[in-house]
């Protein structure tokens, strides 16, 4: 059975408004020595995608997160914010994903990082474990295969992105170009779920009942994640 994909695919897909394209969740949070970092989920386009802003208040330097649609008013908020934006990164190539890509970076001048089996134009590759460095901020690259083969997870100050990989409530789906049952449990069971209850997740899309979760939430009510060994996933996932 493939996940979400009636999300992914459907024509019925629910569209937001333009008035709507904004999210009001803006977070500031404290970090040590005297670090502050903005976050700022932003819903864009027409397949309830999440883009991200997270920028270091201090420096006054951010990444964009999966860039997708709307890249003006993405901009148009990191203005607001007095936020310069350096760093584009994505968390896998798929063009709902990416699409924005090519206009931040000539906009802004701010450099791509993906993965580095993306097949997509990048500046910065970067693999398991990599830290990619915002100012003070330090994301975490934590390689996430299953949904297609580039997809990273993003680990900054107790917040995980997700991107297709976990959703709130599914998981992600594995039949397109490249997805993997068997590499989606490993990073699901292997690489996300040990990782401590109070992580708050942040996904790709908005699929779920609320825009974000927490890894202990999801641990004890996504179905998706009940424990199984890979060869049952695998059958889970490939079942009619």
């Amino acid at each position: 059975m493939q996940k979400a994909s009636a999300h992914e695919m459907s024509a019925s897909c629910r569209m937001r408004s333009v008035t709507h394209q904004i999210s009001k969740l803006i977070k500031v949070r404290h970090l040590p020595k005297e670090v502050t970092m903005i976050f700022k989920q932003v819903a864009v386009g027409a397949f309830q995608n999440f883009s991200y802003i997270i920028g270091d208040e201090k420096t006054k330097t951010a990444a964009l997160v999966d860039p997708a649609w709307q890249v003006d008013n993405l901009l148009s908020l990191c203005e607001r914010l007095g936020l310069k934006i350096t760093y584009v990164i994505n968390t896998h190539s798929h063009h709902d994903h990416i699409e924005g890509n090519q206009k931040v970076a000539k906009l802004t001048g701010a450099k791509i990082v993906m993965h580095e089996k993306s097949p997509t134009p990048k500046d910065i590759p970067v693999k398991d474990g990599d830290i990619v460095e915002v100012g003070s901020l330090k994301f975490k690259v934590i390689h996430t295969p299953g949904h297609c083969p580039d997809h990273i997870c993003l680990l900054v100050d107790g917040i995980l992105l997700t991107g297709d990989t976990l959703f709130v409530g599914e998981c992600g789906r594995t039949d397109l170009a490249g997805g993997s049952p068997g590499d989606l449990y490993d990073s699901l069971f292997d690489k996300i779920l040990p990782l401590q209850d109070d992580i708050e997740v942040y996904p790709g899309h908005d699929y779920g009942s609320k825009p974000s979760s927490t890894i202990g939430f999801e641990r004890a009510n996504n179905y998706t994640l009940k424990p199984r060994t890979q060869e049952q996933f695998i059958r889970f996932m490939t079942e009619p």
